[in-house]
């Protein structure tokens, strides 16, 4: 088929045009009236002018965000009935690396993430504001009844993201013999260490070593060394005096002089991987009572973490950007990593005010050591009690703990009886100060 133009048939009408062209000086007009109405309503209201911010600026990069937020938040859901339709036919995920990890390296993902800041720090006009944390907290099934201010008093989403809760809200377990979670969000994985190359998994077919996780300076290495040597020179009086005590249940056989194994437990060690949505509540509290004594910062990548992206990225949680805190509580070695995401890189310390993350970088490979500091006084360092605010992300991420807890000795070579009992599985939605395990003094 061909199509034909004729010269005296114009495509525009000219009173068309006309009339575009009145349109055009009526529209230019009316948007030149309205941004002066806008300055001057400004100037005359001081400083209360400012939160009503850009009338068109902030509606756009409002709608931008939540558009992002819609697209991101479908695309999990998907992913996660996926993975859900496969544990209830009892198939495990496995590791299976893509194409998206080799795309993403390729990204400026602390640059978007820092971009992300940025727009989420906007001012909202207060009108506005209940609407959108409303529609927020639809999307990701936030309790907007916990928040402890009413919606308009908070001026950005960013302040929303990082809102506090009512009093009472996160009632702290008060067991001493227990652990209780630093956060909320969905167990991942848990479980016990063992020998000194302890591997935390992270999705099946693939796992990580906890000293790459903590650092090559890491107190669990000092930690370690010192219970091996402590065991081996018990290990070594308990057969001296065995040597002198054998001959007394040769000739009496009597019991009570028996060398008997001691009951004291020895310490085993446990991680657990929980993992923030962004619907959650985002600040980080104390799980013991303990002494943070070491901060240790990792300028690393800002790769998501979701569902996928820990089936698909490999050494996840070692490649992006955390802050370890290090310290000793009353059975010993305690480690809490807080690992930033994709926009998410801001990690926050309230016992440490001045810390910063997702700067840039000034070298393209991630090779920076660590960033550390030794809190003072050296040996005590930040005393935190259970239950007491660390910090706070920006938005959801990932929390690590890795602890030492009481374990019985060993009943045969390879096999151990632990006192200390996680009473979580995973998957689980849990919540800050419910207990992740317990155990009993012998």
């Amino acid at each position: 088929m061909k199509f034909r133009f004729y010269n005296h048939d114009p495509i525009f009408p000219s009173n068309l045009l006309v009339i575009h062209h009145h349109r055009r000086r009526f529209f230019a007009s009316s948007l030149k009236k309205i941004q002066t109405a806008s300055a001057s309503g400004g100037s005359h209201n001081g400083s209360k002018g400012n939160s009503g911010g850009n009338t068109f600026l902030v509606p756009g990069a409002t709608a931008a965000t939540l558009l992002m937020l819609g697209v991101l938040h479908a695309r999990r859901l998907y992913d996660d009935k996926k993975v859900e339709e496969a544990r209830e036919k009892g198939i495990e995920v496995e590791f299976r690396p893509d194409v998206k990890a080799t795309f993403l390296r390729m990204l400026p993902l602390r640059s978007i993430s820092r971009l992300w800041g940025s727009l989420t720090s906007v001012e909202l006009p207060i009108w506005l504001r209940p609407y959108v944390y409303k529609a927020w907290a639809r999307a990701f099934h936030s309790n907007l009844d916990e928040a402890a201010l009413p919606l308009e008093e908070y001026a950005s989403l960013r302040e929303f993201f990082v809102r506090t809760l009512k009093e009472g809200c996160r009632p702290i377990d008060s067991d001493p013999h227990c652990l209780v979670s630093p956060v909320d969000g969905t167990i991942l994985r848990f479980g016990e260490l063992r020998g000194s190359g302890a591997m935390i998994e992270q999705v099946k077919g693939f796992s990580y070593s906890v000293s790459s996780l903590l650092g090559a300076s890491s107190l669990l290495s000092i930690i370690a060394e010192g219970d091996k040597h402590e065991e081996t020179t018990k290990h070594q009086n308990n057969l001296g005096e065995h040597g002198k005590k054998s001959w007394w249940r040769i000739s009496l056989a009597s019991p009570k002089v028996r060398d008997t194994v001691s009951t004291r437990p020895m310490k085993g060690l446990y991680y657990c991987v929980i993992y923030l949505r962004p619907g959650d509540y985002h600040h980080m509290h104390s799980p013991v009572e303990w002494n943070v004594l070491v901060r240790r910062h990792f300028s690393g990548n800002l790769f998501p973490l979701n569902e996928r992206a820990t089936r698909t990225i490999r050494n996840l949680y070692v490649e992006n950007e955390r802050v370890v805190l290090e310290g000793l509580w009353q059975e010993g070695f305690m480690a809490m990593v807080a690992i930033g995401a994709t926009n998410i890189g801001s990690i926050e310390l309230s016992i440490e005010p001045e810390l910063r993350t997702n700067r840039p970088r000034k070298m393209l490979l991630n090779t920076e050591p660590p960033q550390e500091r030794v809190y003072e006084p050296e040996g005590v360092g930040k005393i935190l009690r259970k239950g007491d605010e660390v910090g706070a992300f920006n938005m959801g991420s990932t929390v690590v703990l890795v602890f030492q807890a009481p374990t019985l000795k060993p009943l045969k070579q390879g096999e151990s009886s632990s006192e200390f009992r996680f009473n979580i599985r995973r998957g689980d939605q849990i919540r800050v100060g419910e207990a992740l395990g317990r155990w009993h003094d012998l």
